[in-house]
């Protein structure tokens, strides 16, 4: 397990902090994810790839900034 933090724009409210956290657990169902709404950070720890964790995050419609 790593821990991998994003910057992520978009996340506006409850449900999209819910729609990031689901497309991290879809790919990862033992990932630990924090979510950071104000500060648009994303914290993740998982054994999964950084692209591949970002690329589920941008599938969702949210843009990976970092």
């Amino acid at each position: 397990m790593s821990l991998q933090t994003f910057t992520v724009q978009g996340m506006t409210c409850g449900h999209c902090e819910r729609a990031v956290q689901t497309a991290i657990k879809t790919l990862d169902p033992q990932a630990e994810v924090r979510i950071d709404r104000s500060q648009n950070l994303v914290e993740v720890n998982t054994p999964q790839s950084r692209e591949a964790v970002a690329a589920a995050i941008r599938e969702e419609g949210y843009t990976v900034a970092a």
